[in-house]
């Protein structure tokens, strides 16, 4: 009987842990990084105490929150990566990487930490080895190089919101491709 309860109360512990991180991560994204703790655990629906015991500080949740935005960003470039079609795996990351800018806006600017430089180059080389196997097989146009599709994703961060982002990733995109 006690091994159940135990069991019951990991299992409990764990849903509180995993719907925290959600509610953060929709928060922060909307509302910025400085959202207070308390407004976080408000919006869960659960005490301030249970968010401090899974995440002693706001930087504690915020971590857990931008770890899984950087392990999908990583799922995302091996699925591009893995797709023969380079014309669709760099399209669909590009409209991906360019929703999230604008979606997420509020979590975008963290990702900028010490704590995430290592796993940004791999992210930035695997996202140059997609553009330099998409232009060697003729999908952008001619002379178009990684920096200047860096540089028409940054622009989607122009946008205020997703559905002139996604607009203006149509454009740009109709820029870069052949």
């Amino acid at each position: 009987m006690r091994d159940e309860l135990t069991h019951k109360r990991r299992a409990d512990a764990e849903h509180n842990r995993r719907h925290l991180v959600s509610v953060a991560h929709t928060a922060f994204a909307r509302d910025g990084v400085d959202l207070p703790v308390r407004e976080i655990a408000r919006r869960a629906g659960l005490a301030p105490a249970t968010v401090h015991r899974h995440f002693p500080s706001r930087d504690d949740l915020l971590a857990a929150v931008l770890d899984g935005q950087v392990r999908r960003c990583e799922r995302q470039l091996r699925a591009a990566l893995a797709d023969p079609d380079s014309r669709r795996a760099l399209t669909r990351t590009f409209h991906r990487f360019g929703e999230w800018q604008v979606a997420e806006r509020g979590l975008v600017g963290a990702l900028g930490g010490a704590a995430f430089a290592e796993r940004r180059r791999d992210h930035a080389e695997a996202f140059a080895r997609l553009v330099e196997r998409a232009g060697a097989e003729g999908v952008l146009r001619p002379r178009v190089s990684v920096d200047d599709v860096r540089v028409a994703l940054m622009a989607i961060t122009s946008a205020r919101a997703l559905p002139a982002a996604r607009r203006l990733t149509g454009v740009l995109l109709t820029g870069l491709l052949a």
